[in-house]
């Protein structure tokens, strides 16, 4: 399982732990990565998704899971988000339709 956010595609960065006497070693910084249940109402249904604390406040800032999706690019989603967002696309579109 990769340490890398399904919603955002934050993944670890890479620095130097600097002591006293300024010696470098290589270390790595990781997200803060959850399992939470996001709930699609286009959809009616839960996702579980692997997302960190900063990608789970940005879905709640942008009112729920299908805003978030559709406003993001897909280059930032995992591709289990990449076909929910085309699922949620195509449900607006059809309930467009029959409006």
């Amino acid at each position: 399982m990769s340490r890398i956010c399904e919603l955002t595609g934050k993944g670890r960065q890479v620095g130097n732990n600097v002591s006293h006497a300024n010696n470098k070693t290589k270390r790595t910084f990781l997200p803060n990565l959850q399992n939470v249940s996001l709930i699609s109402d286009a959809l009616d249904q839960t996702v579980r998704l692997r997302v960190s604390t900063h990608g789970l406040r940005s879905v709640e800032h942008n009112g729920g899971l299908d805003n978030w999706l559709v406003k993001t690019s897909n280059e930032k989603l995992s591709a289990r988000c990449r076909k929910l967002k085309k699922d949620i696309l195509k449900k607006r579109s059809s309930a467009a339709v029959a409006a």
